[in-house]
């Protein structure tokens, strides 16, 4: 049996990550949300005042425990290319733990307008902190392989979500290995 957080907005915002994540920012109502945290409607509201304020915490706690993740995944390594598979070897472990879903930030952007500018910057803000830590591990190199490495870290997330398999992660790992 699941320990009941006591803070309302906790449980809240944990509820939505969890929904957000497996069914989807429009498949999940308020009112799901509501009933699986165990919250009063003022109460969601006095925390969020909307689903897009609601989406904003869950994009910016995603972030932060994603890339807290990631670092700890790779923290140790002090050898480039070591260090850049193992990257790409959190994507296997993500995949393992997650049941492929796929990139949180990724699969908002599939649901949302354009006309959801805040959204649309937190995502794009996200990725281009991916795209820094990527390019950090050679900084010597040229933005060509930097580009490529980001775009095959990516495509692996997408289509390791589609096929719910890991080789595109083991192919792009021999690609940068080729390339490097």
């Amino acid at each position: 049996m699941r320990k009941k957080v006591a803070d309302p907005k906790t449980r809240i915002l944990e509820t939505a990550t969890r929904l957000f994540y497996t069914q989807g920012y429009n498949a999940t109502g308020i009112n799901q949300i509501i009933k699986e945290a165990e919250v009063a409607r003022a109460s969601l509201y006095l925390h969020y005042q909307s689903k897009e304020e609601l989406c904003i915490a869950f994009l910016n706690f995603r972030h932060k425990y994603w890339f807290d993740a990631l670092m700890k995944f790779t923290e140790e390594l002090t050898d480039p290319e070591e260090k850049l598979m193992a990257a790409f070897d959190f994507l296997i472990s993500m995949n393992d733990q997650e049941d492929f879903r796929g990139c949180a930030f990724m699969n908002i952007l599939s649901e949302i307008s354009p006309a959801d500018q805040t959204i649309y910057t937190i995502i794009q803000h996200h990725k281009q902190n991916l795209r820094d830590y990527l390019a950090s591990i050679f900084p010597e190199q040229g933005q060509l392989l930097k580009d490529h490495i980001y775009l095959l870290f990516e495509s692996s997330m997408l289509e390791s979500h589609l096929y719910r398999d890991q080789w595109p992660i083991i192919q792009s790992k021999k690609t940068i290995k080729t390339l490097l």
